[in-house]
């Protein structure tokens, strides 16, 4: 379990630069095999200070449905029952919403459900199991440590900081590739 959240620390991190770079919404461009990424901005319950995690998600008539893999053990999960208010990049807008974990509420096994199938390829490597046909029952104890997290959506968010925000260092880099190859023909 700890070399995969390693394997997950440094994952992230790159998955964060590419947000970051304004590629963000590419990873959710094959869902059915690479899944659907947001980024969800925490605030640190020991430090105070942002923090930033990509997590598979899915949309229901709307609404955004998140899970934790390795349950209330994940700091992000830890972080938002501390300060349930976060900040979401998805791949069509910046939001700010509330974190609500709605972990065996009516309804609780269909939406982790399509969460799981909207995870592509992480939930039958790292979960063991095919969201698409494996039973009900089968999915409630492979992921019975498992949360599931409401965010509600607040407001849109614009302006310095979000998702995209080195997104210039393309254009400036294009141009310098561009003039340095007219400079050497």
């Amino acid at each position: 379990m700890e070399s995969l959240r390693y394997f997950f620390k440094y994952m992230n991190i790159g998955m964060l630069w590419l947000w970051r770079l304004g590629f963000g919404p590419l990873l959710s461009v094959w869902p059915t095999v690479f899944g659907r990424y947001l980024v969800i901005t925490h605030t640190g319950r020991k430090s105070g200070l942002p923090r930033r995690t990509p997590v598979n998600y899915t949309l229901i008539d709307g609404e955004i449905y998140v899970t934790a893999g390795f349950g209330r053990t994940a700091d992000w999960v830890r972080n938002t029952r501390v300060n349930p208010k976060v900040e979401v990049w998805l791949p069509d807008g910046w939001w700010a919403g509330v974190v609500e974990d709605v972990t065996g509420l009516e309804g609780h096994a269909g939406k982790l459900r399509r969460v799981l199938i909207d995870s592509g390829f992480a939930t039958p490597l790292f979960g063991g199991f095919n969201p698409h046909t494996t039973s009900d029952a089968e999915i409630a104890r492979a992921t019975a440590d498992y949360r599931l997290l409401h965010i509600r959506r607040i407001e849109a968010r614009t302006g310095a900081g979000g998702p995209g925000e080195y997104a210039w260092v393309w254009p400036l880099l294009t141009f310098l590739l561009l003039l340095g190859r007219r400079r050497n023909p």
